[in-house]
């Protein structure tokens, strides 16, 4: 269009996009669901005391056999069945995912940083859906996920995003934690982390950014969210966040940090 062209050439003087001056290097800037969900965290009381630093689900199992790890944290577009189907064919798509070690090392800088104790990095075949459903999450102040994020369709019969927890064996079980399961949790989190690809994105139905695990994670209990509006490419995604969280100095509020 003549704006975006327009918009383009206001950008050419500039030497490379770090001297552009961004709305972003002079104002913080927040970003909720809705109207209601601002009046909402408002209004939330404040944390408790005694709670647990950090709890961090990350590298999990897929079932796969050894494979190369995977660069975005997204099922592969080659792979990415739209049709429903059973339970079994779910499985099937899910060996797809590639591994991600990246995220082993991300969880674990973070735990490191937050002086957190061993047991609250939940990784590789321990990183199950049901080990955040049973797990008592609503006195950590810090929640994090680094895996692979799913969208609606992205696996037969997913109509919600999901994020990509262990494989269990059989079939009775599942390996995705849903919206729907989310909206279940009960948390007092300062922060809630979800490293992993288009976790802003909609739930399937509405088109609204973070009206899909966002708002769920909002629902349950978060006072403010780490999340992304497109593929995360693993690497960079861990170097990120494992900066963020190096930084020492805890005067730092969180849009200053990132």
């Amino acid at each position: 269009t003549d704006t975006a062209k327009r918009v383009w050439e206001l950008l050419l003087p500039f030497a490379g996009y770090a001297d552009v001056p961004w709305l972003v290097n002079g104002r913080a800037i927040s970003h909720v669901p809705s109207v209601a969900a601002f009046a909402a965290l408002r209004r939330l009381p404040a944390a408790g005391a005694g709670r647990t630093p950090f709890v961090g689900f990350g590298d999990p199992d897929f079932g796969v056999a050894p494979a190369p790890p995977g660069r975005l944290r997204s099922m592969p577009r080659r792979a990415a069945p739209n049709e429903a189907g059973s339970g079994s064919s779910m499985r099937t798509a899910y060996l797809a995912l590639p591994p991600l070690p990246d995220t082993r090392e991300e969880v674990l800088a973070v735990a490191r940083a937050l002086k957190a104790r061993p047991e609250d990095a939940v990784l590789g075949k321990a990183a199950l859906r049901d080990s955040v459903l049973q797990r008592d999450l609503s006195r950590t102040a810090v929640l994090a996920f680094a895996t692979h994020g799913l969208q609606p369709g992205e696996l037969p019969g997913l109509d919600e995003p999901a994020l990509a927890m262990t494989l269990p064996p059989g079939d009775t079980q599942s390996p995705l934690l849903t919206l729907s399961d989310v909206l279940g949790l009960r948390l007092d989190a300062d922060w809630v982390l979800l490293s992993a690809c288009n976790t802003a994105g909609a739930d399937g139905e509405a088109a609204e950014a973070l009206s899909g695990l966002g708002r769920g994670f909002f629902f349950a209990g978060a006072r403010a969210l780490l999340v992304t509006h497109w593929p995360v490419e693993s690497s960079s995604a861990r170097q990120l966040v494992s900066a963020l969280f190096a930084q020492s100095d805890p005067s730092t509020i969180r849009a200053e940090a990132l």
